[in-house]
């Protein structure tokens, strides 16, 4: 991993953790728009500016494109309740095909996948696992 790839991971971290302070702070817009630069630049640097632009302009990701962005747009003008809505909407439409590989990592994390290889959340999981994307 090199240091452009680290500090995306940084940004990224940081843009989550902005984005839910903005969230437990009574929704303010300030920290939420913050985080979600600070989110949107992470994931540009961790992959690339080129993949990203490829990864949010592909036409299965239109509509969360598209709710994520009219999302951050309400955050800014001043509406961070209905833009955080939006934005939740876009982020579970982009995301959603990276899920079955984040519930692989899960289980095989030491003291935390002890909870999710259990027989009903596993039954959940490999549900999805036939369904993986490659990272």
């Amino acid at each position: 991993m090199n240091d452009r790839k680290k500090i995306g991971l940084g940004l990224t971290g940081f843009g989550v953790f902005f984005s839910f302070l903005g969230i437990i702070l009574f929704f303010d817009k300030g920290l939420i728009a913050m985080g979600n630069i600070l989110f949107f630049s992470g994931v540009a640097l961790t992959i690339g500016l080129k993949s990203s632009l490829q990864f949010f302009s592909k036409r299965s990701n239109y509509k969360g494109t598209i709710s994520f962005g009219a999302g951050f747009f309400l955050v800014i003008i001043g509406w961070p309740i209905l833009g955080m809505i939006l934005e939740a909407y876009g982020f579970v439409v982009l995301f959603s095909g990276f899920w079955p590989t984040l519930a692989v990592f899960l289980q095989k994390i030491p003291i935390l996948g002890w909870i999710f290889q259990q027989p009903y959340i596993r039954s959940f999981f490999d549900h999805y696992r036939g369904k993986r994307v490659p990272v």
